[in-house]
């Protein structure tokens, strides 16, 4: 699918919402509102199985084996089966940049700059240009999944998935009427966040929020250091805890210390050359005394994931960075490709374009592994005030309410690289398309759940190994 251009700064508005609405010719609304798998829909299994043989092929069975805790969390993992969905179907060709994995754990609080708690996307390693619904599609079918998991009836499922959906197209309608800057400015900071759900907060919500934004004060990069560090005869270093984080003094055929520093110094000096000068400036007030690997998340284990240990005046002034692999996005097959020379470049490039409030420390580098392969990484802060969803707790008015949140946040990300105008043109007044999204995501999440079934029948047979930790 070639995936055509959104820009339409030369068009006027009226010329905008016209060509949004001619998008219903190539896409109409309904259209999106069923799931059906083809019959040449491909293996999930082997969609899976292709992704591992990149990774590191010991910790490919706990990524097994956390997809197999629930339904949910096959889901999180799946990005790549769920872009072998979405890639064949008809699309509206309205582009954005997409996050590409928009489930709703991917949103959450964290700390901008101006050490402000914002509501925002945290997940970038799939991003990449694409069309609008994409999005829209994966973060519906993740509440639906969650109401699932949580024993809601369907009903309460519906209600979530169109809440979201919902927000998400009145959203876009504001921003359809907003001058450009004012929506690049637009944050979804702690205060706009009780505005957005003054109207139907009740008491449990109030408590429930103002509990999240302060358990997410408390999750810093100190607390990170704390838990991840020990006390050695050379200073603060990480502290092993295998195969979940494994230092690199542990991994080297060579483990003298100058061998490590010469690695170390040639991951830290690629990825300085691109932070701004300065914010290179202030890197370099730190020095890089340790790194470990360590497994993260579900979709991303068997990824080379690096935690950094700097210092800086002494061993109580640290900064903890995460060095992520960055391979390409799973939607490449499916929209054309990319231009990146550096998947790491694409992330970040991604990251900049959708979130509002970005790391201060976040960029990219190119590094030969323990292997000698050269590989793509993105790096930012481990932890920055990050507060995350608990939907497993969630009563189906919070379900609802944080599915608002989602949806509002993924507008407001998508009019900063797509056509607010166009987009909101095509989803219209009513709730058409929230409706139709409704029906999707009760297909997808059956889809989902005989998926999840095809991946423990492959552990059961032996065709795949899986381990819990």
């Amino acid at each position: 699918m070639t995936i055509p251009s959104a820009f339409t700064a030369s068009l006027t508005p009226a010329e905008r919402a016209a060509y949004g609405r001619n998008a219903r010719k190539r896409a109409s609304r309904s259209c999106h509102g069923r799931f059906e798998a083809g019959q040449e829909r491909p293996d999930p299994v082997e969609v899976l199985e292709r992704q591992s043989a990149t990774r590191v092929p010991e910790l490919v069975p706990i990524r097994y084996g956390r997809m197999l805790e629930s339904p949910f969390r096959f889901y999180r993992g799946a990005a790549a089966v769920m872009a072998t969905d979405l890639g064949p179907v008809p699309d509206t060709g309205l582009t954005v940049q997409l996050c590409g994995d928009a489930h709703l754990l991917n949103f959450r609080l964290l700390a901008s700059p101006e050490r402000r708690l914002v509501f925002d996307i945290n997940d970038f390693d799939e991003t990449l240009a694409g069309p609008f619904e994409w999005d829209v599609k994966r973060l519906a079918a993740s509440f639906a999944i969650a109401g699932r998991a949580n024993g809601f009836p369907v009903r309460e499922q519906d209600r979530a998935v169109e809440a979201c959906v919902r927000a998400y197209r009145r959203r876009m309608r504001e921003f359809a009427g907003m001058r450009t800057l004012d929506i690049w400015y637009a944050q979804d900071d702690a205060d706009h966040l009780r505005d957005l759900l003054a109207a139907s907060m009740t008491r449990e919500a109030r408590s429930r929020t103002a509990e999240a934004m302060a358990r997410a004060r408390t999750r810093t990069h100190l607390q990170a250091f704390a838990k991840l560090t020990r006390a050695t005869a050379e200073g603060r270093r990480i502290a092993p805890d295998p195969p979940l984080i494994t230092p690199l003094r542990d991994m080297m055929t060579d483990p003298s210390e100058q061998a490590q520093e010469k690695l170390l110094h040639r991951v830290l000096e690629g990825y300085a050359r691109t932070l701004s000068s300065e914010r290179r400036h202030l890197l370099h007030h730190y020095r890089l005394v340790d790194m470990a690997r360590k497994v993260v998340g579900v979709g991303s284990v068997g990824t080379r994931c690096w935690i950094l240990l700097l210092l800086g005046r002494d061993d109580d002034d640290p900064l903890v960075l995460q060095a992520k692999e960055a391979q390409e996005s799973v939607l490449a097959a499916h929209t054309g490709g990319d231009h990146y020379d550096n998947q790491g470049r694409r992330v970040v490039a991604g990251q900049r374009l959708i979130q509002t409030a970005g790391d201060i420390f976040l960029g990219w580098t190119h590094a030969e592994g323990l292997d000698g392969r050269g590989r793509d990484f993105y790096v930012r802060q481990l932890r920055d005030w990050k507060g995350i969803a608990r939907p497993d707790t969630m009563s189906p008015a919070l379900l609802c309410l944080f599915a608002r949140l989602c949806g509002a946040c993924l507008a407001r990300a998508h009019a900063r690289s797509g056509d607010p105008v166009a987009i909101a043109a095509y989803l219209g007044a009513g709730d058409r398309f929230d409706r139709a999204l409704a029906g999707f995501a009760q297909g997808y999440a059956d889809q989902n759940e005989r998926d999840f079934e095809a991946l423990g029948a492959a552990t059961r047979s032996g065709r795949i190994s899986a381990e819990r930790l």
